[in-house]
């Protein structure tokens, strides 16, 4: 597997990210564990989760991933076999949310204890947090890089301007950069990353994570009817937000592109990002190992360039 590097860091990583988002929610530590398991055995190495998975569930209070991942690491995983990324910034609770330094320190020894290891491998911003100055939250994971807790640090969901701003920050204070962004990205979202923020990051150098690879599994091929909605919790908010004639059309050509490879379309649409060049790791998820072998099999598919074209024309 060809790794790739992130940002200016030396950290390594192979094109495809493993989100963790499912793990203790539609993925039980059993299950999450074979996924785990298989993830790293097909020679895969990055994973991606955060504080705040998956606290959106009753009953959930946030950690639950980062726990599920930190025992799967107990159980006897090696833990230089992997990049680990997780977040900070959303909200876990009574003020506790943001990019203070007070708030980055505890999320981190809290992060740090759940996943049960001595460092974060790359750490996000999960948001902007524009009520913090930069030279406080990038102060904040100096101090976390200097003690060896965290190895680079990462902005997800900031706008071209925000990044810009943080960036000028750290080469004026001599502060830590952000090596990495984690947009929203894939073929049916394409305008946002690609107007702005591609070109900011391709001339910084700045690696480029991008979640919702899949558009929350429409393009899997799952929904192409309004009845399909019922076959997830999700597929009602998929079906209003994607089902449309430019999304049929981007199905359209994932299945032609797909019968000429033989592969499933949610192996295209993530061979599609990872031949982009300014596209470091797609992230999407999986909660069984059959899921998953869609996902891996993207790593192993070169597009040529029809292929491609047909793909950007479709969800242009």
């Amino acid at each position: 597997m060809q790794l790739r590097t992130l940002g200016r860091s030396n950290l390594r990583v192979a094109p495809l990210c493993l989100g963790g988002n499912v793990f203790g929610w539609t993925a039980n530590e059993g299950a999450s564990f074979k996924v785990l398991d298989a993830f790293v055995d097909a020679g895969l190495n990055f994973i991606d989760t955060a504080d705040v998975y998956s606290a959106w569930v009753p009953g959930h209070h946030g950690g639950e991933s980062e726990t599920v991942i930190g025992n799967w690491l107990k159980r006897g995983a090696r833990r230089d076999d992997v990049v680990i990324a997780t977040k900070v910034g959303m909200e876990m609770g009574p003020d506790r949310k943001g990019l203070s330094a007070a708030h980055i320190a505890r999320s981190a020894e809290e992060s740090l204890r759940r996943l049960q290891t001595d460092h974060i491998d790359l750490y996000f911003a999960h948001r902007d947090d524009p009520s913090i100055s930069f030279e406080e939250t990038l102060g904040a994971y100096q101090k976390l890089l200097a003690d060896g807790k965290v190895r680079a640090i990462g902005a997800s969901n900031y706008s071209a301007t925000r990044l810009a701003e943080a960036l000028e920050v750290s080469r004026e204070l001599g502060l830590p950069r952000y090596e990495v962004l984690q947009p929203l990205y894939n073929l049916y979202a394409r305008a946002d990353y690609e107007s702005a923020l591609e070109p900011r990051c391709v001339e910084q150098q700045i690696s480029v994570v991008s979640y919702s690879a899949l558009a929350s599994g429409f393009l899997t091929g799952k929904y192409r009817a309004p009845a399909d909605a019922a076959k997830s919790a999700r597929g009602e908010s998929v079906i209003a937000k994607f089902l449309n004639e430019r999304g049929l059309r981007i199905l359209a050509a994932l299945d032609a592109v797909g019968r000429r490879y033989g592969a499933s379309s949610a192996s295209v649409a993530l061979a599609w990002q990872i031949a982009r060049p300014s596209i470091t790791a797609p992230i999407a998820s999986a909660t069984t190992v059959d899921q998953l072998s869609e996902l891996v099999a993207a790593t192993r598919m070169k597009l040529d360039q029809a292929a491609i074209e047909q793909l950007n024309t479709a969800s242009r």
